[in-house]
């Protein structure tokens, strides 16, 4: 379902905006409307329907990579059969949560954040709009960027030599054509990622004569059930919401306990992954050639592929996979450094995003645009130097929603800090010098070319952005607000004051 484009309805002022319905947009609504009653909110979005990443990417075969017991919301429970879920089963999923609670009416289309500078001596944010009835501006108390952290405009550009030459018809996951037909054709799909994963086994069920996936180097991929066993019983003989939080439950500890594993424990991980791998592909030299990273388990995402249907793909024949580099593109495919030459009708570039922080917008105060490269980022929320400001940011080794839905908690609780003690602003302060660490920390190579510009974490407390859903949820929403933020109180003008006393 495709929400109709309209011109937006937009005040002049509202107390919380909130940029971006997507999935996490869509927690923040129902996060700020339970838990902050006396709040009005928007949620801005720049294109015309809700559920970001789960409406844009319509490539074959786009699905969750986490269980969605832990994807999905913990006020809505996911009642599918499937465990990981199809991208069009999760946006119906996010249309249904935003109907329900009444968050669909609160979110304007084709509303794209283009500024946002904050006044010192206001104590608002003036947010400038690119509308569909053109350019204008709106203030707002409290800016909440749910935007994620990718670009949607722009895919990452690896400048793939002689690209130009393929006379064939090139394609990104990014921009899928909805009239793509690869029905009898030579695909080769460059990448290892998530989306190159998911792309391979779904294209050689479409019909293609066959699919290659090319990769310059492994990513470490495990088998996963499409269906939870355990929860489907559960579901059909408790309550659901209660069979909905065992197992939820149960996947968390899972996870975490697995991340943890593979942390502490690189060799074994290797051995227990290749184990899984012996035993479904029967082939040692495919698992050293191509299943065999030169990094450890979780230093970079780990992969899932559900019902194993990669190497499923891979033992039927209907595709393969070549791990080397590419010399150059010709008329009809790609010649490798080796010597190899992979013939090709379609080239599908699965070759990763970039980052772009608050979906582009780039925050200023007083007019002066704030240098988030030599910011902190305080309980994985809020970020000095920026007054009334929050982001959302998920985990990297578990399900985005875990932290984003802590994310938009934490924020309701620093605005109803703000309204019981009537403060103007607050904005994070940090202790002094603290060892800077990267916001994430994975030697993906999407992460590496843009982490630079983001907001650092610390090393420890509330400057840690911490990869343990567990240790989070037993203190982000127990941390003391007076240690950490300086506010600035509404009668006693507008010179923030840190640490007040509780």
């Amino acid at each position: 379902m495709t929400i109709p484009a309209a011109a937006p309805f937009l005040p002049d002022h509202v107390s919380v905006v909130v940029v971006g319905a997507g999935l996490s947009g869509i927690g923040a609504g129902y996060r700020l409307q339970t838990e902050c009653p006396d709040r009005d909110y928007l949620i801005l979005e720049s294109r015309e329907a809700m559920g970001g990443t789960w409406d844009l990417f319509r490539y074959p075969g786009i699905r969750s990579d986490s269980d969605m017991y832990t994807l999905g919301y913990p006020f809505k429970p996911w009642t599918d059969r499937q465990s990981i879920a199809d991208g069009g089963s999760i946006l119906d999923y996010i249309q249904e949560t935003a109907a329900e609670f009444g968050i669909d009416e609160k979110i304007r289309y084709g509303v794209q954040v283009t500024g946002a500078d904050y006044s010192t001596a206001d104590a608002r944010w003036t947010l400038s709009l690119r509308t569909p009835t053109g350019e204008r501006t709106i203030t707002c108390d409290f800016v909440y960027s749910c935007a994620g952290y990718y670009d949607y405009e722009q895919p990452h550009d690896p400048e793939l030599v002689g690209l130009d030459d393929f006379g064939g018809q090139v394609v990104h996951p990014q921009f899928w054509p909805e009239d793509l037909d690869v029905a009898g054709k030579k695909v080769v799909v460059i990448g290892s990622g998530a989306t190159a994963v998911t792309l391979v086994p779904s294209l050689a069920a479409l019909g293609t004569e066959h699919v290659t996936m090319l990769q310059r180097t492994p990513s470490w991929i495990a088998a996963v059930p499409a269906q939870d066993k355990l929860a489907n019983t559960l579901m059909s003989k408790l309550p659901e919401k209660l069979a909905y939080r065992i197992v939820r439950s149960k996947n968390i500890a899972f996870s975490i306990g697995f991340y943890q594993f593979c942390q502490t424990r690189p060799a074994a991980a290797r051995k227990l992954l290749h184990a899984q791998l012996r035993k479904i592909l029967g082939d040692q030299k495919m698992i050293d050639e191509h299943f065999t990273p030169p990094y450890d388990p979780w230093d970079q995402r780990l992969c899932a592929v559900p019902s194993a249907d990669l190497f499923k793909a891979l033992k039927k024949g209907s595709a393969s996979i070549v791990t080397d580099h590419i010399d150059t593109f010709t008329e009809t495919g790609v010649d490798l450094v080796s010597g190899e030459s992979i013939e090709a009708d379609i080239v599908v570039t699965a070759t990763g995003l970039k980052l772009k922080m608050f979906g582009g917008m780039a925050p200023s105060v007083d007019g002066e645009e704030v240098d988030l490269s030599e910011q902190f980022i305080w309980n994985g929320a809020m970020i000095t130097g920026v007054p009334n400001f929050a982001v959302c940011i998920g985990y990297t080794n578990a399900s985005w929603t875990l932290r984003a839905d802590l994310t938009s908690r934490l924020v309701a609780k620093v605005l109803n800090f703000m309204s019981d003690r009537d403060y103007a602003a607050v904005v994070p302060e940090t202790d002094g010098d603290m060892e800077e660490r990267p916001l994430l920390e994975l030697s993906s190579g999407y992460v590496q070319r843009s982490i630079g510009a983001f907001p650092k974490q610390g090393d420890s407390g509330p400057w840690q952005v911490r990869q343990n859903y567990i240790l989070d949820a037993a203190t982000t929403m127990r941390t003391d607000l007076t240690e950490h933020l300086a506010a600035t109180p509404r009668s006693t003008g507008r010179q923030p004051q840190a640490r007040q006393a509780s």
